[in-house]
């Protein structure tokens, strides 16, 4: 059976291996020895969360490109995302029935609105931690979302009037980050099921 990494990426760190010159980010060489692991989907390194990574190349295609690797079935990805301001439910609305950005209209998605308590990790400490405004209030969503487009949650926040102001990836196709502390990765053995559901 095909073996998929779980890595729980922390702020400022890239999803590549290689080191780019003059890039004030880490990158994933400084967590990984294993010159044959690619990712499965790349997480911004202002993003933190759930990073995927296999050295089984049907599998990370399975992953990224579900429309024509496992029949059209869809690999959602959700994310908990704070941002500033308290949103109303038309915002909500239209975050869950797709936004027009300048690379076409998003999917529709799940959207909901919780508190921090409701959230289905205990957060850790960001360093370096977000930007606070007393005046402001700040709110939590969980949003799961079924393609990929460049810094695609971030600009549909921004487009409905929500700043982001933290992007947490909390699951990809089915893996969840669970209790995976920052900067620590698992190595999991895909069950026959799960090769199934994404296709294999």
């Amino acid at each position: 059976m095909p073996t998929l990494v779980l890595f729980n990426k922390p702020y400022g760190v890239q999803s590549q291996f290689r080191d780019d010159d003059n890039n004030k980010f880490t990158p994933l060489a400084e967590f990984f020895d294993d010159k044959s692991l690619r990712v499965a989907g790349r997480l911004d390194a202002t993003s933190e969360g759930l990073l995927l990574l296999t050295a089984d190349g049907k599998l990370n295609k399975a992953i990224t490109h579900p429309p024509k690797a496992n029949s059209g079935r869809k690999q959602g990805k959700t994310y908990l995302i704070q941002v500033e301001g308290i949103p109303t439910a038309e915002q909500l609305t239209q975050l869950g029935r797709g936004v027009m950005l300048k690379d076409g209209k998003t999917l529709p998605a799940k959207i909901k609105h919780v508190s921090v308590e409701d959230l289905p990790i205990a957060l850790w400490p960001r360093h370096p931690p977000i930007r606070e405004r007393k005046s402001v209030p700040d709110s939590w969503l969980i949003l799961t979302i079924f393609e990929g487009k460049n810094r695609q949650v971030r600009r549909m926040t921004a487009h409905v009037g929500l700043p982001c102001l933290r992007l947490i990836r909390w699951s990809v196709a089915g893996f969840e980050l669970k209790d995976l502390a920052v900067g620590e990765s698992v190595h999991v053995s895909l069950s026959r099921e799960q090769c199934q559901q994404l296709g294999l």
